[in-house]
């Protein structure tokens, strides 16, 4: 019992620092807010670099690990910012990261819960991560159109292991990041990021390749399972 008291505390916390942190901030995780500092942040970075990198790097940890909204917006910008490599570097490590501390997160507080509530329907789950190893997850990564704090959740309810989870993370959704920290890179100032939005940088034909990464995996893995149960067996004489 106590034990679960600590539990529901902590929970209570974290939710009130979520609220807390979108109403105080959550504007500034926008298009219309960074316009107005774009002269202030190309400043900043030229004094700052270490620190502006950090800043990047952990504010993009918390939006992710705490299911904030903006995290597109803070992708995109942090490739203007940045530049492409730099920002790839900031924005690959810190979904990761941020990834995975939701996935801690939701096994933590949740798992023991929903066990008990949706049993058979998490069954399928394990016992298709169980049958695909990591692909099933990689092919989850490289499908744009899960959400990515869906993954996270639902991948904490599994009995994946912690570094499995952070691993196939790291490359499954380096495709994706290459994509918008590009897009983001590619354009002049984040006023032309404002006036296109995500749909006039990120196009639906890259949407597509990305649906078809994601399938190839697990259509690899099948064809390879199938070739292997159709090798005759070698009799000993």
């Amino acid at each position: 019992m106590s034990k679960q008291i600590i539990k529901m505390g902590v929970l209570a916390a974290l939710v009130g620092t979520v609220a807390l942190l979108t109403w105080k901030f959550g504007d500034r995780l926008s298009f219309h807010y960074l316009v107005g500092q774009e002269a202030t942040l190309r400043e900043y970075l030229h004094l700052n670099l270490v620190w502006m990198v950090l800043g990047a790097f952990f504010t993009y940890v918390v939006v992710a690990g705490l299911s904030i909204p903006g995290a597109t917006v803070l992708t995109l910008s942090i490739g203007w910012l940045y530049g492409f490599w730099l920002g790839l570097l900031i924005v690959s490590f810190g979904s990761t990261a941020g990834a995975t501390l939701a996935f801690l997160l939701t096994r933590y507080f949740f798992r023991d819960l929903i066990q008990q509530q949706l049993a058979d329907r998490l069954r399928v789950v394990n016992e298709a991560f169980d049958r695909e190893g990591p692909f099933y997850l990689f092919s989850l990564r490289l499908i744009p159109v899960i959400p990515f704090f869906v993954i996270n959740a639902v991948m904490g309810l599994t009995r994946i292991r912690v570094f499995t989870f952070w691993w196939v993370s790291q490359i499954g959704m380096i495709p994706a990041t290459i994509a918008y920290v590009y897009a983001g890179a590619s354009v002049p100032s984040l006023q032309v990021l404002q006036e296109k939005g995500v749909g006039g940088l990120v196009s639906s034909q890259l949407i597509l390749a990305f649906a078809v990464l994601g399938i190839l995996p697990l259509l690899l893995k099948r064809l390879h399972l199938m070739f292997k149960g159709s090798e005759p067996s070698i009799k000993k004489a």
